[in-house]
């Protein structure tokens, strides 16, 4: 497992004892992970039937940190297979499974029994009705068997939202996008839309965070 030191703001919350934590949407160089959850189509039953660790970019999760931009785009597999596409993959061809892909950051412990507040700006939001992006927070025990979460749609403008995680030394928080919907040939995303959100540059970031790190091990698995 890799791990990395996320910065993240440590202050008391007002009026308890209770510590509070935000995060913001980081660049590229952050220790972004991708997880994807694949499922049969509504029409064929809408039955679960793979979950596997992705990559970032596989996730058709682009950075320009130049922008300070994130694009997310409409799942696509490069893959003509008849397992991904009717009748197989191709410009034109019909999406045979609901890709949900989940783009985010954790720490494990860290986090455990505060309230985190995650923070950012939707620069825009076209997807159209066929594909749902939201914006979340998770905290899962170590092995996964629950979720305390907060989840949300994904709309233009600032956003800020919370979850207060439950105490646990292992406890896994993770914070960040899904967009779920039916995969799209490569070449046939543009109709289907896209959403952006706006990133903070690592100079900036390290003054609104004050370089409060906490260390996150690298895990492989979202909901």
């Amino acid at each position: 497992m890799r791990s990395a030191c996320l910065g993240v703001v440590l202050a008391l919350a007002a009026g308890s004892a209770a510590s509070a934590a935000t995060v913001y949407v980081d660049q590229s160089t952050a220790p972004w992970l991708g997880f994807m959850n694949v499922f049969e189509l509504p029409s064929t039953g809408g039955g679960f039937v793979f979950a596997n660790p992705w990559g970032v970019a596989d996730l058709r999760a682009t950075f320009n940190d130049v922008a300070s931009e994130l694009t997310l785009s409409p799942n696509s597999v490069n893959d003509a297979s008849s397992f991904w596409y009717t009748p197989s993959g191709g410009p034109g061809s019909q999406g045979n499974k609901i890709m949900e892909a989940n783009l985010y950051q954790e720490v494990i412990g860290g986090l455990s029994g505060q309230t985190v507040v995650f923070q950012g700006n939707v620069l825009s939001n076209s997807f159209t009705s066929a594909h749902i992006a939201r914006i979340f927070i998770r905290d899962f025990p170590a092995d996964f068997s629950s979720v305390n979460e907060t989840i949300v749609p994904l709309t233009p403008g600032p956003f800020s939202i919370s979850l207060n995680t439950l105490p646990g030394a292992n406890r896994i928080v993770q914070w960040g996008f899904q967009v779920r919907g039916v995969n799209v040939w490569s070449t046939d995303v543009a109709p289907f839309g896209t959403a952006v959100i706006q990133t903070i540059p690592a100079p900036a970031a390290a003054g609104v965070l004050g370089l409060a790190g906490v260390c996150a091990a690298r895990r492989r698995r979202s909901r």
